[in-house]
């Protein structure tokens, strides 16, 4: 029986629940991989054949390529353990959420000294503010960070 979830109408947010954690499951365990020097340099040396050691599905493993933050939330990946690919970059968080909102790091680091996104238009799928699904930089085609 599926649980209720109303928080799923909260525009521009993924909640990692039981769900996200285990269609994530293998995405975040590659992830955690990257904390060892020799996983690093592996993965950098041949980025898809690692990919390939795991058991991800090819949608996660697209999202790592990509470097799309927002794709690989939505394969059940955890900001959390997903902040190991960008550190492997060599990429600072505030780097690695700006390219999630489609900001620059300067844009979004100035929006989130001004108090971060309006409320305003974002409470509900449907509004028309600035977090709302329209608006985001998901499926538009637009990369995640270089590397």
């Amino acid at each position: 029986m599926a649980l209720h979830k109303p928080y799923l109408d909260i525009p521009g947010t993924t909640i990692f629940d039981a769900e996200q954690s285990r269609k994530g499951y293998w995405l975040n365990q590659f992830c955690m991989s990257l904390m060892k020097a020799d996983n690093r340099a592996r993965f950098k040396a041949d980025e898809r054949k690692y990919l390939d050691e795991w058991p991800m599905t090819d949608a996660q493993k697209q999202a790592v390529l990509e470097r799309d933050l927002n794709k690989a939330i939505g394969e059940g990946g955890n900001i959390y353990f997903l902040a190991k690919i960008g550190a492997t970059d060599g990429k600072s968080f505030q780097q690695m959420a700006g390219s999630m909102t489609g900001k620059s790091e300067q844009e979004y680091r100035d929006m989130m000294i001004n108090g971060g996104r309006s409320a305003e238009g974002n409470r509900v799928l449907g509004e028309d503010g600035d977090a709302q699904p329209q608006h985001q930089p998901q499926g538009s085609g637009k990369p995640g960070w270089e590397h």
